[in-house]
């Protein structure tokens, strides 16, 4: 990836191409940082499709010159038949087929509710104009991308036989080639009807009416009263202040507290050098104790057994910080959560900056595609426990914990930064690792993406929790991790799929804005 710059039009980042071209054409006829990204989020969920959908959940940072970020939670609660009789039999929660979709589909909500924070700032382009790359895209085909092809045939077995999966995403049966031109109608129908009667018509109207007569034939939970209950929420966003800046992300549900505390216990720590022993076992060493506190602390908003903001204070990090041992490493054999999702970033030529992220958890989610609708619902719910002593258990009504988490950094000298990746447990260590590398060790934002990383823990899934490494790790740095007791796994690709598709932004405080998409992805960063 080349490394772009843009003096003041704007720019776009995602993970694959067409996605970040529909957010840069939308900010070039004037549109703002807002717009561009429901246009882009509408087209990636056509595009790449193994990755979110409009059936799935997404989560909004939004930076406006002068104020304090908002936030938006566009996360979809358990359905109201969403009970443990209802899962009885069952050890745990289905992942994949109708009894996996018991959430309601929270990421078009998010659009209007963002749309929403964008009216004061001035006239808006039509909804018919945000969407109509998507449709473009569903109705006349993209070429199926080599990740997507390789990942429905990783992942045939539990989806062949899934409803709507192999009518939607197979031919004659089996995973499509690479190039393949995969078309959408019943979807682009579907993003047709938003345009004509609304973005509350997929709750409140005629597609939520059809999709939830479909989901409840097949064995869904879900029904249309569980859709008409939803709205997305603006919510206050958590904070955690370093050295030269405040690092803002999303409160629970999501994982955005163990992203903030890697970053705020790393800073106490005094590495000095970038890609040493003391950087990578700083942050590995920090992400086991940040993920022990999320593991106590996230779950649905309303349930919390405590305040994390306050576990984001100087005095938690200190104490946490002085823990950490700088020459060993804790024993880690804590379970890790998979997840395949997508992260874009956007700033417009007013400095107002975005940073999204929108899932169907598992890749492909649930796997169920409504034929009506063409509908691809998640598979969140299945995070939910059935054991009732579980912070987790499901219950109606109940948020499942994500491990999205879009960030979004306030730089003092007057930069601003939002960044992000997919890739489950690794989103909060690909974000620390690009954060690090940008801010505290001059590299180049496009040479933070692409340097070599490391995952602790499984995702896309991968059953072990050690330490993955890619393969182009300085061997003497590889040998000093195991000397110190990490469990090391060296993965023999060189850019591997495993760390997730990191992007990032940064607009500084004369109007220059970088951008940087990773080489692990099919993206591109697109500038006005």
């Amino acid at each position: 990836m080349i490394h772009t710059l843009s003096a003041v039009g704007g720019m776009h980042v995602a993970p694959h191409h067409l996605a970040a071209q529909a957010g840069r054409d939308v900010l070039r006829e004037g549109g703002n940082a807002i717009e561009a990204m429901v246009a882009a989020a509408a087209a990636i969920a056509v595009v790449y499709p193994h990755m979110n959908a409009i059936g799935g959940d997404g989560f909004w940072l939004i930076h406006e010159p002068g104020k304090p970020p908002v936030a938006i939670d566009a996360c979809g609660s358990a359905a109201g038949l969403a009970t443990l009789d209802f899962y009885a039999g069952d050890s745990v929660i289905p992942p994949r087929g109708p009894k996996a979709a018991l959430t309601v589909a929270g990421t078009i909500g998010g659009w209007a509710k963002a749309l929403e924070v964008a009216a004061p700032w001035g006239q808006a382009l039509p909804l018919s104009r945000l969407l109509s790359d998507a449709i473009q895209h569903a109705e006349k085909g993209v070429p199926v991308t080599a990740g997507q092809s390789e990942l429905t045939a990783q992942k045939l077995p539990g989806l062949k036989d899934v409803p709507g999966f192999a009518d939607a995403f197979l031919v004659n049966g089996a995973p499509p080639p690479a190039g393949y031109l995969l078309r959408q109608p019943a979807l682009a129908k579907t993003l047709r009807t938003l345009v004509e009667l609304g973005l509350d018509d997929f709750y409140r109207g005629s597609i939520a009416e059809r999709m939830t007569r479909e989901l409840q034939s097949l064995g869904s939970p879900l029904r249309q009263s569980d859709f008409a209950a939803y709205t997305a929420k603006l919510v206050q966003p958590l904070a955690v202040r370093l050295a030269d800046a405040t690092v803002y992300n999303l409160p629970p549900p999501t994982q955005g507290l163990a992203a903030l505390m890697i970053l705020g216990l790393f800073d106490r720590l005094g590495v000095k050098e970038g890609e040493s022993f003391a950087h990578l076992h700083g942050l590995v060493e920090a992400t086991k104790r940040a993920f022990r506190v999320r593991e106590r602390v996230v779950t649905d908003p309303r349930r919390l057994p405590a305040d994390p903001q306050s576990f984001l204070t100087a005095e938690s990090l200190d104490a946490l910080a002085a823990e950490i041992d700088p020459t060993r490493a804790l024993p880690w054999p804590d379970p890790a959560a998979p997840g395949d999702t997508i992260w874009m970033g956007a700033v417009d030529a007013q400095g107002r900056a975005v940073s999204f992220i929108q899932s169907v958890y598992w890749e492909f989610g649930s796997g169920v595609v409504l034929r009506d609708t063409g509908v691809t619902l998640q598979n969140r719910g299945s995070s939910f426990s059935l054991d009732p002593r579980a912070l987790n258990v499901l219950e109606p009504g109940r948020k499942p914990f994500h491990t999205l988490n879009p960030s979004l950094a306030h730089f003092d000298d007057g930069r601003v930064m939002p960044y992000g990746t997919m890739g489950g447990e690794g989103q909060p260590q690909t974000q620390a690792a690009v954060f690090t590398r940008y801010a505290r060790f001059g590299q180049t934002l496009q040479q933070a993406i692409t340097s070599p990383r490391w995952l602790l823990g499984r995702t896309w899934g991968d059953v072990s929790t050690s330490l993955k490494l890619e393969s182009r790790f300085d061997p003497a740095l590889i040998q000093a991790l195991k000397d110190a007791g990490h469990q090391v796994e060296l993965l023999p690709e060189a850019f591997s799929d495993t760390m997730g598709h990191a992007g990032a932004l940064v607009r500084h405080s004369d109007g220059l804005i970088e951008g940087a998409a990773d080489p692990r992805s099919d993206g591109l960063v697109a500038g006005v």
